[in-house]
């Protein structure tokens, strides 16, 4: 039954990865937590893990069809890397003091995002990532300031850096959605396997086998999905991972809570 729920996880959190760049956390986490009686803190490394190479995989889908602004991702990532380190040993320190404050935070966030997507769509912006041609040097600086926060956030809970990067990169740089999904899983990357690394180095213990299983699912649900998306009509793609981000957040807190 177990193996189960691991390949479940693993192929629904690479699916909202490619389709959305959503972390893979918002999906891991609270299935590992509330099904498989994880430690939220091993639960969010296993995420983390998973997000560094969904992401690759993602992000290379996507500059295929060049849906990516390189100059811009690799900038934001700078900043972004910080904050990731930082926001591992809080979440290190809350675990500690809250076992389960992760998790139920993280299902709470994937409610959230659902809803976001369902009643604010993501559906304007550039065209093409060639409108990295016409971002101003002020719109970069603002740009790299808040990815250190949505960096802080990434490696506290594990989850929301994705959504957050897609508000950064529609709504300050101007990004269509395919274009935003595209940078932000190449940075997620990079934040992930900062934000990993440093929960491993502080401790977080991994159950290895069912790691690896998770982590090839998703891996399987990035591939496949990232290439739909590239071909998807965009209000479609925000309605389709809304409503899977909304009924997976109710279903894991009800079985949490019953």
């Amino acid at each position: 039954m177990m193996w189960i729920i691991y390949i479940m996880a693993g192929l629904g959190a690479g699916v909202i990865t490619g389709l959305a760049g959503l972390s893979a956390a918002v999906i891991i986490t609270p299935l590992l937590v509330s099904v498989c009686g994880w430690e939220s803190y091993d639960a969010v490394t296993v995420a983390l893990a998973a997000d560094v190479l969904a992401s690759m995989l993602s992000s290379y889908t996507y500059a295929k069809s060049r849906n990516i602004d390189l100059k811009s991702g690799a900038l934001t990532a700078i900043t972004a890397f910080s904050g990731t380190v930082i926001g591992s040993y809080c979440g290190y320190l809350f675990s500690q003091a809250q076992p389960d404050g992760l998790g139920y935070i993280s299902m709470l966030t994937t409610i959230g995002l659902g809803i976001k997507f369902l009643v604010k769509p993501i559906t304007s912006g550039a065209e093409s990532s060639d409108s990295e041609n016409v971002i101003s040097v002020k719109k970069r600086a603002i740009a790299m300031i808040l990815s250190c926060g949505i960096g802080w956030v990434c490696g506290f809970t594990g989850s929301g850096g994705g959504i957050l990067m897609l508000t950064v990169f529609t709504l300050v740089l101007g990004y269509n959605l395919k274009v935003a999904v595209g940078t932000s899983t190449m940075i997620m990357s990079i934040v992930a396997l900062t934000g990993a690394v440093s929960h491993i180095m502080m401790g977080a213990t991994l159950k290895h086998f069912p790691a690896a299983v998770t982590i090839l699912a998703c891996l399987l649900g990035a591939f496949v999905s990232a290439r739909f998306a590239n071909h998807c009509e965009i209000r479609k793609l925000n309605k389709l991972v809304g409503v899977v981000l909304t009924i997976l957040g109710i279903i894991t807190i009800a079985i949490k809570i019953f």
